[in-house]
């Protein structure tokens, strides 16, 4: 029964249970890191999905990464 549950809401209400589960997590954060440090955690994550992205789409990393550092001269 709860597993039907589970699977109807994460099928017919996908965007806001993530967006619960999202506000959840960072209201956790917040309370027990305080807001600088939850910000950097964020960033963090995203830097994580960004590269992780870029793996996924086979992109090359180092070529990516050289593009982004080389000089702007």
């Amino acid at each position: 029964m709860f597993e039907k549950l589970i699977l109807y809401i994460f099928t017919e209400h996908r965007g806001k249970a993530i967006g619960i589960i999202l506000g959840l997590a960072a209201s956790i954060l917040f309370i027990s890191y305080g807001f600088w440090q939850t910000i950097f955690i964020m960033l963090m994550i995203a830097l994580g999905y960004f590269i992780g992205k870029k793996i996924d789409d086979h992109t090359d990393i180092e070529a990516w990464i050289k593009h982004l550092f080389k000089d702007k001269y």
